[in-house]
């Protein structure tokens, strides 16, 4: 009922031993999800490798100029560098970050050609990163690849893009806003990094719904706006896929921001999905505290296996 798409490969994507993006993130989740209880019903996929989808890099410069893409890959051939200060490019980060594409382009397939819903178990994360250049831990924006291509598939008309991390989804946006097929869904810290996200935001044809909350708010703050907001929207929207751009930074103890959720509240986030659409595929986006990353990825499953 749900196959998570994973490698070891994302763990090359070196950040650094101080950076949150850190490699420790996707093993946390991979115990976690090993030695949970509904553990034998889970189906582990490797990402289809770059090298056996040749129309990957058409997706991925159907939203990245070339110019963009040939800087990432330099910047990691050189050796690795810096595309700005939190964002770090290490020599294997290129390929592993169209490996993650390839892992989210894999995910709308698993979704659309069976019954079982996806988790993209990858890094880096893409939700910053804007048309020509990656910022804030992201380097190529994987949502949006994944939403284009499977608008591409015959039976997908609509997809909407659900971002509950805890930052706004500044890239996302900014590449979907203009595109009436998609619509995008974002829930965040208001102000916070990146400093987007006002509610006055609501995209060229209304596909655009940003629910800013303040620093201290929890479930309590969140669930009137699930109820009263974001299901009629999508509702509304009627997507023929949802995909889940799953950060879990506005956990209380999450140290990049102030929002008090708890790993359990996840779970309640996917209910509220699976009454919208049964066409679910989640990915991976921040979160960095480890205990609660890992619990909020099994809270987040666990109404999709029963």
């Amino acid at each position: 009922m749900l196959q998570v798409i994973y490698s070891d490969e994302f763990l090359d994507h070196k950040t650094g031993i101080y950076h949150p993006e850190k490699p420790a993130r996707l093993t946390a989740i991979v115990d976690a999800l090993k030695t949970a209880s509904f553990t034998e019903k889970i189906t582990w996929k490797l990402p289809t490798p770059v090298t056996l989808k040749p129309s990957l890099m058409s997706w991925v410069e159907n939203v990245h100029p070339t110019t963009y893409i040939n800087k990432v890959k330099d910047i990691a051939a050189s050796g690795g560098g810096y595309l700005d200060g939190d964002t770090p490019i290490s020599p294997r980060s290129y390929d592993v970050a169209l490996l993650a594409v390839s892992a989210w382009l894999d995910g709308v397939d698993i979704v659309l050609n069976t019954a079982d819903k996806s988790f993209i178990l990858a890094r880096p994360p893409g939700h910053h990163a804007v048309s020509d250049t990656g910022m804030g831990f992201c380097l190529f924006s994987n949502a949006a690849i994944a939403a284009f291509y499977a608008l591409q598939q015959p039976e997908v008309k609509r997809v909407a893009i659900l971002d509950w991390d805890v930052h706004h989804g500044n890239g996302t946006e900014a590449i979907v806003e203009t595109h009436s097929e998609i619509a995008y869904v974002s829930l965040h810290q208001y102000p916070a990094y990146p400093g987007t996200g006002k509610a006055s935001q609501q995209g060229s044809h209304h596909n655009v719904l940003n629910l800013p909350v303040p620093p201290g708010s929890d479930i309590t703050v969140y669930q009137p706006l699930w109820e009263g907001k974001i299901i009629p929207f999508l509702t509304n929207f009627q997507p023929d896929l949802l995909i889940v751009s799953a950060g879990y930074d506005a956990n209380a103890n999450d140290p990049l921001a102030g929002v008090n959720l708890q790993p359990e509240d996840f779970g309640l986030f996917t209910e509220y999905c699976l009454g919208i659409t049964k066409n679910i595929m989640f990915g991976l986006e921040g979160g960095y505290d480890l205990p609660s990353l890992a619990e909020s990825v099994i809270a987040t499953i666990q109404p999709c296996i029963g």
